[in-house]
């Protein structure tokens, strides 16, 4: 069971967000979803040009944003800061529950990482998408609906506090505990 946490408690850990890494932060947890409902904590995962992590359901799923319901090219990837994380659903065993693939320690405000900011993430290289990255019912059932409202305030938009969404640019291997660097690629 995932204690739910209150709005004084979510607000009380934003001092420890804003203190996460500009540029060198650490991939704190690695997670596939095989299935829906499914998760698969991985020690390292291989992201590839066509299904993103390997072995994870994103194409298969299909997107509601693409005219034939495919898997959206700029939606292959989420990334959530581990701090974030760590407030909301407590328990390091719970993390993937949030649904995303990459758990970051490493600062995802919409002014350290804007779309189009590229990420060196193990061997391989990702770009920020535009698309928004929300809590949904999931989450909000998971979570909490005080932790929903917390990622989606002004104040968590502006933080990406739920996450960013990334596509694949260069396809390569990561592995957990892997130092993730803002590129120069581009």
């Amino acid at each position: 069971m995932i204690k739910h946490r209150t709005a004084e408690e979510l607000e009380a850990g934003l001092d420890e967000i804003r203190q996460s890494p500009k540029d060198n932060g650490v991939l704190a947890l690695i997670a596939r979803r095989p299935r829906s409902e499914e998760r698969e904590v991985l020690q390292e995962a291989e992201i590839s040009l066509n299904d993103g992590v390997v072995g994870d359901n994103w194409k298969v799923r299909g997107s509601t944003r693409t005219p034939d319901g495919s898997g959206h090219p700029e939606l292959q990837l989420t990334l959530m800061n581990a701090r974030v994380i760590a407030l909301v659903a407590g328990e390091r065993e719970h993390w993937a529950l949030a649904g995303d693939q990459f758990y970051i320690d490493l600062d995802m405000s919409a002014e350290n990482v804007p779309s189009g900011t590229r990420l060196e993430l193990g061997t391989a290289i990702i770009e920020v998408t535009p698309h928004p990255h929300t809590g949904c019912k999931k989450f909000a059932a998971r979570f909490g609906p005080e932790a929903t409202k917390f990622i989606n305030s002004s104040v968590g938009r502006e933080l990406q506090l739920r996450g960013i969404c990334a596509r694949v640019i260069k396809p390569g291997l990561v592995r957990m505990g892997d130092v993730v660097r803002k590129s120069s690629a581009g």
